[in-house]
């Protein structure tokens, strides 16, 4: 493509996110004001969608905040666990699931982009905007947020901004079975053997992943926390990642910080 040519695409796909996300400003930021720091000095943990999870006691973490992320409603019914949060923003997986996410009775945080025209003004969506940055850490997310190509990045923005101080990772095997070009959009044949159900992808468009991508936001949140003094650990059961520091599930659990019972 030449640079004219160029120069044309990206200001065509410029303006409507500079429009778009003012219409976010204007409509729906002031909305995650009642989360700022709603959890400040607690503790979490963000569960991802690998395999791992498959081998984890996970109605355990009921006593504990949570972040289901995607189509994690899937493991609701065979192993009894309930989030207290829910994280999505990949166009996909808001349309297949829609009338799923719809059922949660979690608070879900969703992209304004996509999940606006899906979920209307149903009040237990919160509307995430969409801004261009891919490599930015916002810790004030009234202000935007950053998708850092995995929507665990989403979640540890969103737990941020909620004021915990420890955030826990379980389910972020970072190893994927599918391999290809990182963000290229195919249907998936056959069975899903990179997420916790065979089914999660099957037969359904998906975007494979970013890993590389993934590392680098991820460095980006870890430097966040711990400016403020706060950490996030990684308790996934054998993942590949190492950008954060290793615990076991076993030793995360006697760590964290229960819910207070009221």
């Amino acid at each position: 493509m030449n640079p004219v040519n160029k120069f044309i695409k990206d200001l065509a796909s410029f303006v409507p996110r500079v429009v778009g996300h003012r219409r976010w400003l204007d409509t729906e930021a002031g909305r995650l004001e009642v989360f700022r720091n709603c959890h400040r000095g607690e503790d979490c943990f963000i569960i991802g969608n690998g395999p791992s999870l498959n081998s984890m006691q996970l109605n355990l973490l009921n006593g504990y905040f949570t972040f289901g992320l995607n189509k994690i409603f899937l493991l609701f019914e065979r192993t009894g666990l309930r989030t207290d949060y829910h994280v999505c923003v990949n166009r996909f997986v808001l349309e297949q699931c829609h009338k799923e996410f719809s059922e949660l009775e979690c608070p879900s945080f969703v992209s304004y982009k996509h999940g606006r025209k899906i979920f209307g003004d149903n009040e237990k969506f919160f509307y995430l905007g969409d801004i261009h940055s891919k490599w930015t850490f916002f810790e004030d997310i009234t202000s935007g947020i950053s998708q850092g190509s995995t929507v665990t990045y989403v979640a540890m923005q969103i737990a941020y901004f909620m004021g915990f101080e420890r955030v826990f990772l379980i389910g972020v095997d970072h190893n994927f079975k599918a391999k290809g070009t990182p963000h290229k959009i195919e249907v998936l044949k056959g069975d899903d053997l990179s997420h916790f159900d065979p089914s999660y992808f099957k037969g359904m468009k998906w975007q494979l992943p970013d890993l590389e991508g993934s590392e680098k936001a991820y460095r980006l949140a870890r430097k966040s926390f711990e400016a403020d003094h706060r950490s996030v650990l990684d308790a996934t059961a054998g993942g590949k990642l190492t950008v954060f520091p290793k615990i076991s599930f076993e030793e995360a659990l006697l760590s964290a910080r229960k819910k207070k019972l009221t």
